[in-house]
């Protein structure tokens, strides 16, 4: 099967982001032990812009870890497979 990945962007204010931080790393534990990746990236030129990833080994292991979510994503329907370019 094919891998799966989500995404979620996050604008956060200054004031919010040791909350912010906090908030990630329960989000982090949770799908690192729900057998997925989890990836957190700030964009360079926009300080408080955030997207975090998180990827599985197949679509029913990363949607039964965001069922589980402690919080869910803001749209846990959007998940992108795994292609192969080759013709």
């Amino acid at each position: 099967m094919p891998r799966a990945l989500s995404m979620q962007r996050t604008v956060v204010p200054p004031g919010d982001r040791p909350r912010f931080f906090e908030r990630a790393r329960s989000r982090e534990a949770h799908y690192t032990a729900a057998g997925c990746q989890f990836w957190l990236f700030e964009e360079a030129a926009l300080p408080g812009a955030f997207v975090e990833f998180a990827e599985a080994r197949d679509l029913a292991t990363l949607k039964a870890a965001h069922a589980s979510a402690p919080e869910p994503m803001l749209d846990p329907g959007r998940i992108y497979q795994q292609v192969e370019t080759t013709a």
